[in-house]
């Protein structure tokens, strides 16, 4: 027998008992994203917070990040990706960005990067959400970032 069906069936006892069932829908599936339909990639600033998505239905996340710090905030509206580097380095930082798609054409990019620390503008992921955003996401899909 399922989870499901035990669960239901539980339920079903405690209503015929008389008493009232309130079943409520997980919070983040009731919230869902907050990008339009046109959107692979969605990023949620205020909550740190991305999904990936298509037609409107979220198929990967929401997983957590960390953005652009004082003075490097990562900048809100509708990009396209530019181009992906898996074993990219940072010159100008001094420092790897595994697994990186590049999104503005000024070196924003999700990457593999520390949960901790706040970055100077990119989106940095866990290492298994950075894989499946880099293999997921292509040049030209649309990644939308909200405050």
């Amino acid at each position: 027998m399922s989870a499901l069906r035990k669960i239901a069936g539980v339920l079903a006892g405690v209503a015929a008992a008389g008493a009232t069932v309130v079943v409520a829908a997980p919070a983040a599936s009731a919230a869902g994203a907050p990008c339009g339909p046109q959107a692979k990639a969605c990023i949620q600033l205020s909550t740190n917070t991305t999904w990936l998505m298509d037609n409107g239905n979220i198929t990967y996340g929401g997983v957590p990040i960390t953005s652009g710090k004082a003075g490097h905030r990562t900048p809100t509206g509708t990009f396209q990706v530019q181009y992906k580097d898996i074993d990219h380095y940072s010159k100008q930082f001094n420092g790897p960005m595994p697994y990186s798609v590049f999104f503005t054409t000024n070196g924003i990019a999700f990457h593999q990067g520390s949960l901790k620390v706040q970055s100077h503008g990119c989106i940095h992921l866990s290492h298994a959400a950075a894989v499946k955003y880099f293999e997921t996401l292509q040049p030209g899909d649309v990644v939308q970032v909200v405050k």
